[in-house]
């Protein structure tokens, strides 16, 4: 059964830096698009970052570009963002997603959802 963990949420201040993580398991890595999605309330889920079928391309929002970074542990089964220079504008719950093959960052094309994270970025 193909699952999704994700991990690594908090309060953060304004500047600061977190790891999440997407434990994965049921599935070939190697073959799945990886994208982490956000929710704030009140708002859409958007694309963040997303890493297509063996990291071959990777995806990031304009308004996250030089400050996440998106990597894969094929060994651990593991997709990481780790978020740097965080603003309370980034303050969502944050969700992992696989596609088989998958070619976007768009979360409709996902069919496979996590739990979700809660980020709050607040001094």
């Amino acid at each position: 059964q193909l699952q999704l963990v994700e991990s690594g949420g908090g309060l953060v201040q304004p500047g600061g830096s977190l790891r999440l993580s997407c434990a994965t398991s049921g599935f070939t890595l190697e073959h799945y698009a990886i994208g982490w999605f956000r929710q704030a309330p009140g708002k859409e889920r958007e694309g963040v970052s997303c890493s297509t079928s063996s990291g071959g391309t990777t995806y990031y929002a304009d308004s996250v570009k030089g400050r996440f970074t998106i990597s894969r542990d094929y060994a651990r089964n593991t997709v990481y963002l780790q978020m740097n220079s965080l603003k309370p504008e980034d303050t969502a719950i944050y969700y992992c997603a696989a596609e088989v093959l998958g070619r976007t960052c768009q979360a409709a094309d996902y069919a496979y959802w996590g739990q979700g994270t809660q980020v709050t970025v607040s001094s």
